[in-house]
C-alpha cells in the first residue's frame, strides 16, 4: 500500500450541514475539487464555493425523489479503482471516470427521525442507501481513499493535509476507514432494530448492537482491565444524557453505580414527595422519601451510614443547598440529580473528589427496551424489568390485614427490592430503608444480614430498637421456606411483601398468621442478578 496519497477531487454529501461551508472552503483554497449532490451542494454554492454536481459526473439526474443519485460507476469506480493496477487505471481511462480521493459523507438522520416518534413510511424514508454504499466503498479502497463521517474529524483531515502537503497518510486513511465501518454497522443497528420493533418481532433471527464512544475510562473495575463508555442513542434521562458540574472523570464503577443509584430514585415520582437513594457497589444501602430533601437524604443515610461511606446519591427532585451541605459532610463519590440550584453548586466546588451530576429528568422505569450482559461466546438479552405493583395488583393472604399505613411501607418495600441484588430482603419503616440484605446465597441470610445491620445502626444512633422494629418487609421472590419469613418477625417486621408462588405458600402464609403477621403477595417477582 501506498502511504501518502494526494487529495485532489473530494465527494461531498452531507445531512448534518454543521462545518460544511468552513470544510469546503478549506479544501478549495488547498486546490481540491468538489463534486457534490443536492442540498450540500446549494449550501456550498451559496457561500461561494465552486461545485460540480455529481449529476455532471455521472450524465443522470437525481431521481426517484433523490432515492438514485450516486448509484452509478462513475461514482463508485472512483471510489473503488485502484490506482496502482493497470486495468482498474484502463477502465478509468475507457469509461471516462475520475478518481474521488476524499469522501466525506453522513447519512440520512435515521436515528433522530425514530427518536422524534416519525410514522413507518418517515423512518423507512429516512433510511440511506447511497451514503452506506459510498462509505464502504471507500473505506474497502482506503489504500487510495479518505473517507469522513463524522464532523470532529473535520479538524484532523485539515490537519493531516497541512502536515503532509495536500496528502493523507495511510495510518490515517486506516483509522477513518475502522471509524467509516462502524458507523455503517451502527446505523445499520439502528435501522434492524427499529424494524423488529415496528414489525412485533421480538426475537429477532439477528440483533445487531451499537454504541458511540463516550469517554475512555482510565480503567475498568480493577486497574487491570481496559474500558471505555459507549453511548447507545437513547435519549433516557440518566446518567448517558446528564451534565456533569464538577469533580475527576468517572470511573467504570462510578457510572455503574450512578446509574444504579438514578433509576431506583427514578421509580418514586416527585408528586409523591422528595426522595432519596445512596448506592454502595450497585446495591441500596438507604433509600428514603421526606418532607424536604434534606429528610430524605437523612433517612436515607441513618439506615446504613458507614456504607453510605464513599456512595453514589441520587435525588428525584431539584438539588438544594442544605441538602448539599448535609452530603458534603461526608466523603461522596458522585451525587446525580435532575438539576441543582447555584448556591448547592457552589457547596461541592471545595470538594474536588465529588463528581455533581444534573440529569434532563427522571428516568420513566415504565419504558420498554432492552437490557443485555456478555456471557462466554454470546449475550443476554431480556426486556428492561419495567414491572410494577399497585395496590390494586395486591392480594392479602392473611387474617391480619395490612393498615394504610403499612400498605404504603410495603409498596415503598418493594419498589426498592426491585433493585437489590437476589437475594433481597428489604426492611422499611415509615418512607425509609432500616435494613438491606442484598446478594446472598439464602434467603434466610439476606434476612439476618439486613437485621444485623438495623441492629448496629441503632447502636450507632443511640436508639433503644432497631427500626426493623414494626417495619414492612419486601423478599424479591418468593419464601420457599418459612425459615426466612420467621427471621424477619423475629427482626420486627409485622408485615410482608412477596411474589407468592411456591409449592409451599400455604405453609408460609400459616406461619405468618401464627406469627400475627400481614402478608400480601404481588404475584411479580423482581430478580436482580
Amino acid at each position: 500500500m501506498t502511504d501518502l496519497t494526494p487529495v485532489r477531487r473530494a465527494l461531498i454529501s452531507v445531512s448534518d450541514k454543521t462545518g460544511l461551508t468552513e470544510l469546503a472552503t478549506a479544501l478549495a483554497e488547498r486546490g481540491v475539487e468538489i463534486l457534490s449532490t443536492g442540498g450540500s451542494a446549494r449550501a456550498m454554492r451559496e457561500a461561494g464555493i465552486a461545485v460540480r454536481d455529481v449529476a455532471e459526473v455521472t450524465g443522470y439526474p437525481e431521481m426517484m425523489d433523490g432515492r438514485v443519485k450516486t448509484l452509478h460507476p462513475a461514482v463508485h469506480g472512483g471510489l473503488l479503482a485502484l490506482r496502482d493496477d493497470p486495468l482498474h487505471l484502463a477502465a478509468m481511462e475507457d469509461h471516462n471516470i475520475g478518481a474521488i480521493d476524499l469522501l466525506v459523507v453522513n447519512l440520512y438522520p435515521f436515528e433522530e427521525t425514530v427518536a422524534q416518534g416519525a410514522d413507518y413510511d418517515s423512518c423507512i424514508e429516512n433510511i440511506d442507501i447511497g451514503g452506506p454504499a459510498m462509505i464502504r466503498a471507500a473505506a474497502k479502497n482506503h489504500a487510495f481513499v479518505t473517507v469522513v463521517v463524522d464532523v470532529e474529524d473535520y479538524t484532523p483531515l485539515l490537519a493531516e493535509l497541512d502536515a503532509h502537503d495536500g496528502q493523507s497518510s495511510l495510518a490515517f486513511r486506516k483509522r477513518l476507514a475502522q471509524i467509516a465501518y462502524a458507523r455503517t454497522g451502527a446505523y445499520d443497528a439502528a435501522v434492524s432494530t427499529w424494524m423488529a420493533d415496528a414489525i412485533g418481532e421480538a426475537v429477532p433471527r439477528r440483533r445487531v448492537f451499537a454504541g458511540r464512544l463516550a469517554q475512555k475510562l482510565r480503567y475498568g473495575e480493577n486497574p487491570h482491565q481496559a474500558a471505555a463508555f459507549y453511548l447507545d442513542g437513547s435519549a433516557r434521562p440518566g446518567l448517558a444524557t446528564a451534565t456533569q458540574h464538577q469533580g475527576k472523570e468517572l470511573s467504570y464503577n462510578n457510572i455503574n453505580d450512578t446509574d444504579a443509584a438514578f433509576e431506583l430514585v427514578s421509580e418514586f415520582l416527585p408528586e409523591g414527595g422528595p426522595a432519596c437513594a445512596i448506592i454502595k457497589h450497585a446495591n441500596p444501602c438507604g433509600v428514603a422519601r421526606g418532607a424536604t430533601l434534606l429528610e430524605a437524604y437523612q433517612k436515607a443515610f441513618d439506615c446504613d451510614r458507614t456504607s453510605a461511606f464513599g456512595g453514589i446519591v441520587a435525588l428525584n427532585g431539584r438539588l438544594d443547598q442544605q441538602t448539599a451541605e448535609a452530603m458534603a459532610e461526608i466523603f461522596t463519590e458522585v451525587v446525580i440529580a435532575p438539576g441543582a440550584d447555584d448556591a448547592a453548586i457552589a457547596v461541592f466546588e471545595k470538594k474536588k473528589n465529588l463528581r455533581l451530576l444534573t440529569a434532563p429528568g427522571l428516568a420513566n422505569t415504565a419504558d420498554t427496551g432492552m437490557a443485555w450482559r456478555q456471557v462466554s461466546g454470546g449475550l443476554l438479552v431480556q426486556d428492561r424489568d419495567n414491572g410494577r405493583v399497585d395496590l390494586d395488583d395486591l392480594r392479602v393472604v392473611t387474617r391480619v390485614k395490612p393498615t394504610e399505613a403499612q400498605m404504603a411501607d410495603l409498596l415503598f418495600a418493594w419498589k426498592v427490592a426491585k433493585h437489590v441484588k437476589s437475594n433481597a430482603i428489604v426492611y422499611v419503616k415509615d418512607g425509609a430503608t432500616v435494613g438491606v440484605g442484598a446478594g446472598q446465597m439464602s434467603r434466610v441470610d439476606s434476612a439476618l444480614i439486613a437485621a444485623k445491620k438495623a441492629r448496629r445502626m441503632a447502636e450507632a444512633l443511640g436508639l433503644d430498637a432497631p427500626l426493623t422494629q414494626g417495619s414492612a418487609v419486601a423478599s424479591d421472590a418468593f419464601f420457599p421456606f418459612a425459615d426466612g419469613l420467621m427471621e424477619a418477625a423475629a427482626a420486627g417486621a409485622t408485615c410482608v411483601i412477596q411474589p407468592g408462588g411456591s409449592m409451599r405458600d400455604d405453609d408460609v402464609i400459616a406461619a405468618a398468621d401464627e406469627a400475627g403477621l400481614a402478608m400480601v403477595l404481588t404475584g411479580m417477582r423482581h430478580f436482580r442478578h
